[in-house]
């Protein structure tokens, strides 16, 4: 029972983990996975760049730009022969730096730990970084589910239907993967590990041929993952309409501009339309978990709305006023992970009562593990709802089995934390045991839920990226008379997310080959409000902000999308202001993506 409880996460409402991820790093996971259909496992990474002996943490941290960059050169039959003094070495360890590989934390240096590979090419995702996949935290397991967009099945399988995303050796005809596979010959053999090859007649770029010379270096792609987990689970998240977008979203835009953007912005537009969406996307989850345990029913909830600061902190006024409603939002949050606990013990107790599984099965003609399993189990989720709310005929029993584990449990820790157990007891507080026992065991964790739920949503933003949606800093507060350290976040257009958000707004309903060349500001500005919760001349809700500040956030966005080449006008009249796309839809079917 604590292994199925002590977790931050609840997979059937959310299927990211709730902890950091690094968005920069997701695409050669996604790669891998379209390219051999399963999780990626073990590869040479450490074993062929880091030392041979040492712990493990000693081999991981000799794995830096410096000493890949002299393996590389002493390849006899590499391609960078004659690359042999130290300021050859340092300028191919730079490269490294510059378009295939980053430091640990963003640090420079070419002595410091390399942590994740960039996507310059597909044969990125030969590299194992990071070293476990687990570490993305379901984040490309969800971008494939979404692009896949099955309905049916617990996992997501290759087939042979006509699609722009398939998996296996056509991988060159996957339109996320095509605009990297520059000059790839993949193999015909679906489980050969080291058969892709690349056509040296072939153009390329420079990073690529870094990226090649890297995966040559290592011989073969990682292995797959062994064991349960190894297969692409198709969980999708709880809300309906956001997950549509996200998924709507990403295959219109890559589908439309695959091959007319070229490939180093499409991977900027490609990191900020994760941002976008995953933002929206948890947001949304959490508005409709929190609607779950005040309502008990399953609620198809649109994102939080949030103020975005248009100056990007240059106005002082609106970057106070984007961090007080993103501070609102954090707080509304922050009770996401005992709704969490709630679903888990819920989910805990109705898998292991008899009595319920018979009624369901009476009642539904299926049974309780396949009501959990599929893209959505909302049915499941409307049971434990019941369930909590008393309205099911086995509502009292488990009720009567979780005060008496909430009793125990506080007994258990009477000396070591009194608090707790009384709160544990105290039914005036909380009269419904399973929200006692919640709050007891969410407090018995400690900061860690609080923490890594901060990380989630910080990670979605991409927070102080120069293709992110938010930007953070840490400043002093009075609190309770004292001067605390506080952080304070605020949501931005960077300049790569505004492209992104005009590219793929423009694109006109059902076609991916089209713009609609009369999309004005006020509709654009009216679309982002209600497809992600991003205010710009709208005040959130309990907060009034005043009309000359609103137009002011709206003025900055018009500049910065005129210095952007993304809004022309024949004059200053709104009806005559309309936004015009850098890049057309692709029109051709067989040209190869130019770098």
């Amino acid at each position: 029972m604590t292994r199925d409880l002590w977790s931050s996460d609840y997979r059937p409402v959310l299927p990211l983990a709730v902890q950091q991820f690094d968005l920069s790093a997701v695409l050669p996971a996604v790669f891998y996975m379209f390219r051999f259909g399963r999780r990626r496992g073990q590869g040479l990474m450490l074993e062929k760049f880091g030392l041979s002996s040492g712990t493990p943490a000693q081999r991981r941290s000799s794995v830096t730009a410096q000493a890949i960059a002299e393996k590389l050169a002493s390849d006899s039959n590499g391609r960078f022969i004659g690359v042999k003094d130290e300021a050859e070495l340092a300028v191919l360890g730079d490269l490294l730096l510059c378009y295939c590989l980053h430091n640990e934390g963003y640090r420079r240096g070419r002595d410091k730990q390399i942590q994740r590979v960039v996507p310059a090419h597909f044969l990125a995702s030969w590299v194992d970084l990071p070293e476990n996949v687990a570490n993305l935290r379901n984040v490309p397991e969800t971008i494939i589910t979404e692009l896949v967009d099955k309905d049916k099945g617990a996992f997501v399988e290759m087939n042979g239907k006509r699609t722009w995303f398939p998996f296996g050796s056509s991988i060159c005809d996957n339109r996320l993967v095509r605009p990297f596979a520059g000059g790839l010959v993949p193999s015909q053999t679906q489980d050969n590990l080291a058969g892709d090859s690349i056509d040296e007649t072939s153009n390329i770029g420079i990073d690529q041929l870094l990226m090649i010379a890297l995966a040559e270096r290592l011989g073969r792609a990682p292995r797959t993952l062994k064991g349960k987990n190894c297969r692409i689970p198709n969980r999708r998240p709880l809300v309906r309409t956001q997950s549509r977008r996200f998924g709507e979203d990403l295959r219109r835009y890559v589908t439309a501009y695959w091959d007319s953007i070229p490939r180093l912005a499409l991977v900027e537009t490609l990191e900020s339309c994760f941002a976008v969406g995953l933002t929206a996307l948890v947001s949304s989850v959490i508005e409709a978990v929190l609607v779950w345990g005040d309502k008990g029913y399953v609620h198809d909830a649109g994102p939080a709305e949030i103020f975005v600061d248009c100056s990007s902190g240059a106005d002082r006024q609106l970057r106070a006023c984007a961090e007080e409603s993103m501070e609102n939002y954090m707080r509304r949050a922050e009770r996401l992970p005992v709704h969490f606990m709630v679903l888990r013990l819920l989910d805990y107790m109705a898998r292991y009562d008899k009595k319920l599984k018979k009624i369901v099965e009476s009642q539904k003609d299926v049974s309780v593990d396949k009501m959990r399993e599929g893209p959505r189990p909302d049915e499941w989720l409307t049971l434990l709802g019941n369930v909590l709310h008393q309205r099911h005929q086995r509502s009292q029993g488990i009720h009567d089995q979780l005060e008496q584990k909430a009793e125990v449990l506080a007994e258990a820790i009477e000396n070591e934390d009194h608090a707790t157990a009384e709160l544990l007891r105290d039914e005036e507080v909380m009269q419904n045991p399973v929200w006692r026992l919640a709050e007891g065991l969410v407090s018995l964790q400690g900061p860690k839920p609080r923490q890594h739920l901060h990380e989630l949503i910080d990670s979605a933003l991409f927070v102080d990226r120069p293709n992110g949606l938010a930007r953070k800093r840490r400043t002093q507060r009075k609190i309770n008379g004292r001067r605390r350290s506080v952080v304070l976040r605020s949501i931005v257009f960077t300049d790569s997310v505004l492209e992104y958000l005009v590219h793929v707004q423009l694109l006109k309903p059902g076609n991916s080959k089209a713009v609609n060349l009369w999309f004005s500001l006020d509709q654009f500005i009216d679309c982002v409000r209600a497809r992600y919760g991003l205010l710009v001349d709208t005040s959130p809700k309990g907060t009034l902000l005043s009309n000359d500040l609103l137009q002011r956030n709206r003025l900055f966005l018009d500049r910065r999308l005129r210095d952007l080449g993304l809004l022309a006008s024949v004059n200053d009249a709104e009806a005559m202001k309309r936004l015009t796309p850098r890049f057309s839809p692709s029109v051709s079917q067989n040209r190869s993506p130019e770098t």
